[in-house]
This record gives structure tokens, sequence and C-alpha cells, in this order.
């Protein structure tokens, strides 16, 4: 019987959870002010809403969205308000406790993965550390943003017009002129996020990064 997306998923999120902490933990201080890809928001920021992220629970976001009238942005920085501590290693703490959580908002399961991906790169560039990703597992994330709207967190306007192809796993979306580069790459771009020229390839590549350059 194949594996259901769940057991498939939450492992992966974990995994990605550990290794966040682990690049993390010895991080001097001043470095946690470093802006991160998140417009806004510095390093500490990001790792205050994924543990905020990790500890919400269906029921806790329909009435944080309430609370926040639907407003998701506003959310966010409450959820970042809370979570995160004048010492940032108590932030990690907060992190390792939930770091085995399956709970999440009332959405597709892929998000969390997206959550996981996006955010670790959020964090990880501006530091200049990279991570090798499970490409089959960004691939889902990737396929999950290409059919969501922005206004959903999404990237389905930034894909529209454009053939994806990743280099590293199997995955193609779309019609248009082909952009070609590592799924991580591709998720970061159609998740409003900056990547670089030498990322992507293709006929469609400068004209795509054009465009989807937040």
């Amino acid at each position: 019987m194949a594996s259901s997306p769940r057991s498939v998923i939450w492992p992966v999120v974990h995994d990605e959870r550990r290794a966040l902490i682990h690049d993390l933990e010895p991080l001097p201080e001043p470095l946690w002010e470093t802006p991160s890809l998140c417009p806004g928001w510095d390093i500490h920021d990001v790792l205050a809403h994924v543990v905020d992220s990790a500890k919400t629970t269906r029921l806790g976001f329909i009435r944080r969205m309430i609370e926040a009238r639907f407003d998701f942005d506003r959310d966010n920085a409450v959820g970042v308000e809370r979570e995160k501590a004048k010492d940032p290693g108590r932030t990690l703490t907060a992190l390792r406790a939930v770091v085995s959580r399956t709970s999440g908002p009332p959405a597709g399961i892929a998000t969390r993965l997206v959550e996981a991906f996006v955010h670790g790169e959020d964090i990880r560039r501006p530091l200049g550390m990279t991570r090798n990703y499970p490409a089959e597992q960004v691939a889902l994330a990737l396929g999950y943003q290409v059919k969501t709207t922005t206004r959903m967190g999404g990237g389905k306007e930034i894909a529209a017009g454009w053939r994806l192809v990743a280099t590293d796993t199997d995955f193609q979306h779309g019609d248009g002129p082909e952009v070609q580069g590592p799924a991580i790459s591709l998720l970061l771009a159609v998740s409003g996020r900056p990547v670089s020229e030498d990322e992507l390839t293709g006929p469609g590549a400068p004209v795509f990064l054009e465009q989807a350059r937040p």
C-alpha cells in the first residue's frame, strides 16, 4: 500500500525543523538581526514565525483569523511578537519543544512543506548557509504553490504563462516559455522570493526572473 501524504510529509517537516535548529545553534548573537528574505523580518523574526506555525491548530487558526479580521499579515505579526523571545536561544528552545508536532492550520498538508523549505531558505540564504533539500518533497511543495493564488500564500499568478521544469526531480508545470532550475529555486521564485540569475535557465528565464522579482 502506498504511503499516505501525511506519513510522507510530516517526517520531512520534522527533519527540516531539526536541521534548522542545528544550523542556527552556533549563530553569533549579532547575526540574528540579519534581514531575511521576508521583507521587514530579520532572521529571528522568521524563526519565531516557524515556532508559531508549528504550534498552530485548526481551531486556533480560525480564532486568530477572526481576531485579526482575516488579515494574514496582521495575524503573522502577532504570532511573531508572541513567540520571539528576547534571547534568540530561547526561541530555538521553543522550536525544539515543538519539533515533532503534527498540527497546522486548516489548509492542505503540503503547506507544511512550503513553510519548512521556504522559511528555511529565508533564513539560510542571507546567512550564506546551504542545505541539500529533498528534491522530490520540494516538488510536492512547488506543485501546491503553482496551483494556489498569491492571496492565499501561493504563486499561481507568478507561475502563469510559463513552463516550469525542475532539473533535479520529475516536475513540469504550465505552458509557455520554458524556465528550468532546481526545484528549490523554482519554489522560491513562485513564492515571491529573490533568486539569482544563475539559478534558472531556459528561454523564458530572463523575463520570468524579472517579473517574479519581489
